[in-house]
């Protein structure tokens, strides 16, 4: 076997080795011994950086099943950025809760591998192999505060609802086979395409199976019901990864499979996929209105950007195709920023097993009254990352957002590009809500908070530099976007 031919698993191997180092930390660490089991996980992150780089411009394949194009190792690149991040905002909730380390940080690198595998895959059964290893580990993740009813019924429900949505995803397989014999995108793309003038029942259901699959993944209405008690239930950091990670990997997928493999059938996807991005932004920015939690306000709002992403990808013209990559990107270090300050900010109310059914405090929206007085430097980066996702200049999600409704415009989708405008509109009252609440509504506070680790703040601080540079400068990264998108078409 040629060594080449594994050049392309390179940066997921990296990923995993480091998982599996943090994993053997754990078992041979003595009760009580701090060991720098983080510091792990940030050289596989490195190393599968430095991996995506040297790859860049190669189009290396594995076996014909992984395929590390410009497309891909973009896609690696900012999961890359997400698990240091959240390796960086970990520390404070792994110490405050009290979880085991080696394990918090093996499965969230067998995550990030599992991420990466998704978005390099060139067929739909390797594509469903790594949709699992993220989404088992990701559920573990979600569930890991094993004294807490609240944590456990998320990861419950999580894991039911993400049982479905594999199902029909690999019924959609099944039946993609079906009808084209083969799994491998290149050659469903073809068949498709041969038949294009009269597609059969069967490609439409195959496509349509697929569709629901990624639409639990996206968390696009009506598959969005695990987000907020998925999203509440788990430690914050972890919030901020699946929130990011798993968006970043399923978009990307998404894209391989429905603007190259099922393109040719766009006129029978498209006006399902056109309903169901309107009604992403419509409920992800109503119902977010009236949340009183801040995690579940950040769940809705989170629904609602997986719904500006879907109206990028159906423009699928140049500009929206990268703009769906600019966004993944932007979306990606501010809400990473939001929960990292959430994660900072909570206070475990499980103190004593007498409290233990608790779930942690400080997050009601009443609970960040007079933060701007006490801890200046957190609410700034906290203003920082919701005017960002609420869309104000100069910040990333502001230009994100222009990208994106600019792509549907010049598609000629002025209804979806309209809905996504007004929506985008009514959101600034829930991230300016929690806004004013800082700097303008007096509260009672408690008495202390743990002083902010220095790799934890310094995350954050590179966090709100990356939403001010890729939002004053952002024409070469979407370049980079555009460029790399190219190459799957």
């Amino acid at each position: 076997m040629n060594a080449g031919a594994l050049n392309a698993v390179v940066p997921m191997a990296c990923v995993t080795a480091a998982g599996i180092a943090a994993m053997l930390a754990e078992a041979f660490r003595e009760p009580g011994e701090r060991m720098p089991i983080a510091g792990l996980g940030a050289v596989g992150l490195v190393g599968a950086a430095l991996a995506a780089v040297l790859l860049w411009n190669h189009n290396a394949s594995s076996f014909g099943l992984v395929t590390a194009d410009n497309f891909g190792l973009f896609v690696t690149m900012i999961l890359v950025i997400v698990g240091v991040l959240s390796v960086a905002i970990s520390g404070p909730t792994v110490e405050r809760e009290r979880l085991p380390a080696g394990e918090y940080y093996a499965l969230l690198l067998f995550a990030l591998a599992g991420m990466m595998l998704m978005a390099t895959a060139t067929d739909l059964l390797v594509m469903f192999l790594a949709l699992e290893v993220l989404s088992l580990a990701v559920y573990v993740l979600t569930g890991l505060r094993r004294d807490s009813p609240v944590a456990s019924e998320a990861a419950f429900k999580y894991f039911l609802l993400g049982a479905f949505s594999s199902a029909f995803f690999l019924y959609g397989i099944a039946f993609t086979y079906g009808v084209t014999g083969s799994t491998h995108l290149d050659r469903v793309g073809s068949l498709i395409a041969a038949q294009a003038m009269a597609p059969t029942a069967m490609q439409r259901l195959a496509a349509g199976l697929l569709l629901v699959g990624f639409g639990f993944k996206v968390s696009a209405v009506p598959f969005h019901m695990w987000t907020p008690d998925a999203y509440e239930g788990a430690p914050p950091p972890v919030t901020g990864f699946m929130s990011t990670g798993v968006k970043a990997a399923a978009f990307a997928a998404f894209v391989r499979v429905f603007l190259s493999a099922f393109e040719p059938m766009r006129a029978d996807w498209g006006a399902i996929l056109w309903v169901v991005a309107a009604a992403t932004m419509v409920l992800g920015t109503v119902v977010g209105v009236v949340q009183s939690s801040v995690k579940r306000m950040l769940a809705y709002s989170s629904i609602a950007h997986g719904g500006y992403l879907l109206v990028a990808l159906l423009a699928a013209n140049d500009l929206g195709k990268g703009a769906v990559l600019f966004y993944l990107l932007a979306y990606a270090v501010t809400n990473l920023g939001a929960f990292g300050v959430i994660g900072l900010l909570e206070s475990s109310a499980r103190q004593s097993p007498a409290t233990s059914h608790q779930p942690p405090q400080n997050d009601q929206v009443r609970d960040y009254a007079g933060l701007g007085h006490t801890h200046p430097v957190l609410a700034g980066l906290m203003t920082v990352f919701l005017l960002s996702l609420g869309g104000f200049p100069p910040m990333a999600g502001f230009i994100a957002k222009w990208y994106v409704f600019s792509a549907a415009m010049k598609a000629g989708d002025s209804g979806l590009a309209i809905i996504g405008v007004l929506t985008s509109v009514v959101s600034v009252f829930f991230y300016l809500r929690l806004v004013v609440m800082m700097y303008m509504t007096e509260g009672e506070r408690p008495a202390t908070f743990p002083a902010v680790p220095r790799i934890a703040g310094f995350a954050l601080v590179v966090s709100a530099i990356l939403v001010f540079y890729l939002g004053i400068l952002p024409a070469r990264v979407l370049d980079w976007a555009a460029a790399s998108i190219s190459t799957i078409f």
